[in-house]
């Protein structure tokens, strides 16, 4: 009997419009095709085929794929699945059943794939799109290709969709479980998602629509919208275009991926098909391992700009835990994937990806462009950067070529290298990582690429914040906020760069670049949604307000110390790659270290709220 995982990888693997297209004459219409019922032989265009199943409007034949093969060959469900598992490359072992249940997630795909329709046809049937219609002019995107990928606009009057989706019998609750709708403590009244938005159908790799982005059409954030967690819907388990460039995939045996949704557009009209999108900016482990069920080899093409790079390195190393090839498509200054394809065509992108290397390379070049191998101190990071890709690497005649690859670059033999490789990998003092960055980081790019660091999700802050040396910036942030008479004094000791965590380096930040008696409404100001939910919750917080003093200095003790231990765990790993003079000197400045660290002492603060931080 096979498993029901295999029946349903059969069925998500399998593209039913291909298959039932081999018997029907089928033409595209919206977001599906049609064409003359196989089975009661109409004529006209009443049989429907979607990536969800077919429907005879006439006969009222439906089903899915099994069933149109069962119904169509004479086949019974055993030999239907062995049939499509053949046509979809899926090794199919004998069944003794099927299920007949109804999935629990198909209300919500209703309610879904109804909106994208309401979506659609606002538009391309309202005035009320013709900015939207005009964008997409804009953008070198006509109606066939617009149509192809269900393109459709987000109106800006709030209870148009609610009220359409009602009439159709879809009640507040199933608009809210599929995301379409949300609420607020503030606003108990059900209000849409999306509004005054471009908005694409984002689709699992079955077909069924699971959810939507959103893009603004001018000014304002977020650029991008995407749908929020549901029963249906996990960014970070999607992949944008995979429902139709899953076949492709497996016939090219290769991945494109890209960086956005026009990105995704653009390369697959131009017929480069095998292309898909993350619904952020890098890949996650989940779409990594969903992508090498699929193919082993990857080619990244994201901006060249900064964030382009980093997520391109970040990317591949995450493909690489998976064993992966991955090489990197690298466009001209000042192109992206959508108007590189836009002014050259397929022709144009192959050559580009003849021209990919590898992302270890790749990574290699960088580092070298930027100096990185000069000097034993900027040396040292560079190699710990691609140690830490080497650790990843879980294909293992990939890994070896890796260490290869580094001891040439950087002169280091390979035995250190491998003592290196079996150490555990450098972390922060204080037990968590603050900056999840893969090289290149911001000292390997020109000034003018320079960019802030890249945002942390609140759950990796929360997990940092149980950390010694964070509940150090916090007690010290929130003494400061209660207490300014002491800010002064705490800005002559630190800076804001000595904070590890982004929430509490802001907030210290904009205390000290205003005058000691700001309101906090003006601090809140200058601060993001997340800054300004701590800020608030410090202010709650007026435990241990009489020590101070104390607390201020024991926190900036504390903080000091950890960059002065950071500095000898360095020192620590520069050694083995030092000459006998340069060793001389790291071993003296050790020696001074230490003596600054004791005479700081042991912080003597106590956090009077750490079971909330």
């Amino acid at each position: 009997m096979i498993p029901e995982d295999v029946v349903d990888r059969v069925r998500e693997e399998a593209d039913i419009v291909s298959i039932v297209g081999d018997f029907v004459k089928l033409k595209r219409v919206g977001n599906s095709y049609r064409g003359p019922c196989p089975f009661h032989h109409g004529k006209g265009p009443n049989f429907s085929v979607t990536p969800r199943g077919y429907n005879c409007f006439v006969c009222h034949e439906s089903g899915d794929v099994f069933t149109f093969v069962e119904k169509q060959l004479g086949l019974d469900f055993v030999e239907a699945v062995k049939w499509v598992g053949a046509k979809a490359g899926v090794e199919v072992r004998e069944v003794a059943h099927r299920t007949e249940e109804r999935d629990a997630r198909e209300p919500l795909w209703e309610a879904l794939a109804t909106a994208a329709e309401f979506f659609r046809t606002q538009l391309w049937d309202t005035p009320g799109g013709q900015a939207a219609r005009d964008y997409l002019e804009g953008r070198g995107i006509d109606r066939t290709v617009a149509d192809t990928f269900g393109i459709g606009y987000a109106p800006r009057d709030a209870a148009l969709m609610r009220d359409a989706l009602h009439a159709l019998g879809f009640d507040d609750d199933r608009q809210l479980a599929a995301g379409l709708l949300l609420t607020a403590p503030e606003r108990p009244e059900p209000r849409p998602r999306f509004r005054d938005r471009l908005i694409f159908p984002i689709s699992d790799a079955s077909g069924h629509v699971v959810g939507f982005g959103g893009r603004i059409m001018g000014s304002g954030e977020p650029k991008y919208l995407n749908s929020g967690e549901s029963a249906v819907f996990s960014k970070r388990k999607l992949l944008y275009g995979l429902n139709w460039a899953k076949q492709s995939i497996r016939k090219a045996d290769r991945l494109i991926v890209v960086e956005g949704y026009f990105d995704v557009i653009r390369l697959m009209a131009a017929g480069i098909t095998e292309v898909v999108a993350p619904l952020g900016t890098a890949l996650t482990e989940e779409q990594a391992a969903l992508i090498g069920k699929y193919t082993k080899n990857v080619l990244l093409l994201y901006d060249s700009d900064q964030a382009g790079l980093k997520a391109t390195f970040l990317s591949g190393d995450r493909l690489l835990e998976h064993g992966i090839s991955v090489r990197v498509i690298s466009l001209p200054e000042g192109e992206d994937p959508d108007t590189y394809v836009a002014k050259f065509g397929a022709d144009g992108f192959e050559r580009a990806a003849n021209a990919s290397i590898d992302i270890f390379e790749r990574k290699i070049q960088i580092l070298e462009r930027g100096g990185r191998f000069a000097d034993l101190s900027r040396k040292r990071k560079a190699v710990d950067k691609l140690l830490d890709t080497i650790r990843k690497t879980a294909d293992g005649l990939t890994r070896d070529l890796y260490i290869a690859r580094t001891s040439e670059a950087a002169g280091v033999s390979r035995e250190q290298l491998e003592r290196e490789l079996k150490a555990p990998a450098r972390t922060s003092r204080t037990g968590s990582s603050f900056r999840q960055e893969p090289p290149p980081d911001d000292d390997d790019l020109p000034p003018g690429d320079r960019s802030p660091l890249p945002p942390v999700r609140r759950a990796d802050r929360r997990l940092d914040r149980k950390a010694l040396g964070v509940r150090a910036e916090r007690e010290l942030v929130r003494m400061l906020l209660h207490n300014r008479r002491y800010v002064e004094g705490s800005a002559e000791r630190i800076g804001a760069d000595t904070f590890a965590d982004p929430v509490y380096r802001s907030i210290f930040a904009e205390l000290t670049s205003h005058d000691p008696d700001v309101g906090i409404e003006e601090l809140a100001a200058g601060l993001d949604e997340e800054a300004t939910e701590v800020l608030q919750e410090l202010m709650n917080e007026n435990g241990g307000l009489d020590r101070a003093e104390e607390t201020v200095t024991g926190s900036i003790n504390a903080l000091l110390s950890r960059g002065l231990s950071a500095r000898l765990e360095e020192i620590d790993r520069l050694l083995p790659l030092a000459d006998s003079d340069t060793k001389d000197d790291l071993i003296r400045e050790k020696r001074r270290l230490a003596i600054e660290i004791s005479s700081l002492g042991r912080p003597r603060w106590k956090s009077f709220n750490s079971s909330r931080s």
